[in-house]
């Protein structure tokens, strides 16, 4: 999962969900709730994402996959990750092309992320104020904004400490 850098909503506990099998749980509810299922393969690749620790590619997934089940089709993993990201429970880092899950699978919400070119950890920025500002600038420009998408790229504390 994800490091944070500090939180501004959903900050109850069990909306923010830091260890794997909790964070499983937490989709498991958050698909209770909404109507969806979660299907075996759906919750394998999100345990995976959520223990990674780091963000991981979709080839690495098939691959672990492939060590545990003996293998896994290609499109059926790509058909879960697309599940997972369209109901906000994992997040898309478009720049490296890799997936992190989401602290707040209870709440749909687009935030940036800070992104250390060398050791690849991924903090999620949880700052509404951030997506909201740029969402206005847009509108105030009469641009309509669909998605947004916000990566920076640096030295995360401990790799620019070394």
């Amino acid at each position: 999962m994800p490091r944070h850098a500090h939180d501004t909503d959903c900050t109850s506990p069990e909306h923010h969900v830091h260890d794997a099998s909790g964070y499983v749980h937490a989709v498991e509810k958050a698909c209770e709730e909404r109507g969806l299922r979660l299907t075996p393969l759906r919750a394998q690749v999100l345990g995976l994402i959520a223990a990674a620790g780091k963000p991981v590619k979709a080839y690495d997934l098939l691959d672990s996959m492939k060590t545990q089940n003996g293998s896994s089709a290609p499109p059926t993993v790509y058909r879960a990750l697309d599940f997972l990201l369209e109901q906000g429970f994992i997040h898309r880092l478009a720049s490296i092309n890799a997936f992190v899950g989401c602290h707040h699978p209870h709440a749909r919400h687009s935030v940036p992320f800070l992104i250390c070119d060398n050791c690849q950890a991924a903090t999620e920025l949880e700052d509404e104020r951030i997506p909201q500002l740029l969402d206005s600038q847009a509108k105030a420009l009469g641009f309509v904004p669909r998605a947004q998408t916000l990566e920076v790229h640096g030295l995360c504390a401990t790799c620019s400490a070394a």
